[in-house]
């Protein structure tokens, strides 16, 4: 593909309707929210911050509820139970008005300038992404503004940097960008909200099959704090299983172009290779062989899962593996 660079001014496009909409899922977040909430105040075009808390345990609700006392600005809903990201960003974008929707995770936060940044794009585009700056938790960011180019994405081009490890360091389906709710609303798009893992990316391939005006541009200040526990590193098998199979549902969109139908098929394969390995290790738990054996369903998951399996037995040789027979690690 040939990738079409554009150079932007660091100057926001004042006659543009830059309000923004910051969307903020929180599920017992209570030590991290108030950083989140304040570096989105911060920002002059977040016209709402909405917190919904996602049947939070701790006391993420009250903490949320005192944000909204100190700035008009935050607004603050409440599902009774934990239903997921989906439910909740959808329940924050029907509870929002601004022309321009983003999602800011409740343990991350915000560099200021971040908005302007990204708006001097949005007249442009639909969907406006930044690459993420991962940090410790701990960390504070060494990060300065720097000239950004940004680059058109494709759905080929999105799907091929969706494939983990296969196609190198990119994370196209972590993405927070600023989104055109016009867009969202033309072609009735929310989160899939029987979707715990891969939302975000289910949502994006959706938007791009759907011809969404998609740019991507380098650090714009969006900090992605690397946590461990997290749900996007502990994969169920009916995880893997909605994510490969929400595929099938951005092929029915419209006929796909040979190159897509093979990033597509990629993906799948990728997705499936993972959900085959957790289908082993349970085969291996409950003792079940047959399982076990279906979990080699195609020649793809065979080499993957016997690359597993050598991996897993060097790992032992050498110590530095578990002494039990499988680790769950993807």
């Amino acid at each position: 593909m040939t990738q079409r660079s554009i150079c932007i001014s660091l100057a926001p496009n004042m006659s543009a309707d830059t309000r923004t909409a910051v969307l903020i899922a929180a599920y017992n977040a209570e030590p991290t929210l108030e950083r989140a909430v304040a570096s989105a105040l911060a920002e002059p075009e977040a016209a709402e911050i909405c917190i919904v808390d996602d049947g939070s345990t701790d006391a993420t609700f009250s903490l949320a509820q005192s944000l909204a006392a100190r700035d008009t600005r935050v607004l603050v809903r409440r599902l009774d139970a934990n239903a997921g990201p989906s439910t909740a960003r959808n329940f924050a974008i029907e509870a929002s008005a601004s022309p321009w929707l983003t999602i800011l995770d409740a343990d991350d936060y915000v560099v200021p300038g971040r908005l302007a940044l990204l708006h001097t794009l949005a007249h442009e585009a639909d969907f406006v992404g930044d690459a993420l700056i991962r940090m410790p938790s701990s960390a504070e960011p060494a990060w300065a503004v720097a000239p950004l180019s940004a680059r058109a994405l494709d759905l080929t081009t999105f799907l091929l940097g969706n494939l983990g490890g296969a196609a190198g360091p990119l994370d196209l389906g972590y993405l927070k960008p600023l989104m055109r709710r016009s867009f969202l609303d033309a072609h009735g798009l929310r989160y899939r909200t029987d979707m715990r893992l891969g939302e975000d990316y289910e949502l994006y391939a959706r938007a791009l099959a759907l011809d969404a005006r998609f740019l991507v541009c380098g650090e714009a200040g969006y900090i992605s704090v690397e946590r461990t526990g997290s749900l996007s590193k502990a994969h169920s098998e009916a995880d893997l299983l909605r994510l490969r199979d929400c595929d099938e549902a951005v092929a029915a969109l419209r006929p796909l172009t040979p190159p897509e139908q093979n990033a597509l098929r990629r993906h799948w394969n990728s997705v499936d290779r993972r959900l085959q390995w957790r289908r082993l290790i349970s085969a291996v738990k409950a003792r079940d062989a047959a399982m076990a054996v279906s979990a080699f369903r195609s020649v793809d998951a065979a080499f993957y899962l016997c690359g597993k399996l050598a991996e897993q037995a060097w790992l032992r040789s050498t110590g530095r593996g578990p002494r039990r027979p499988l680790s769950t690690g993807a």
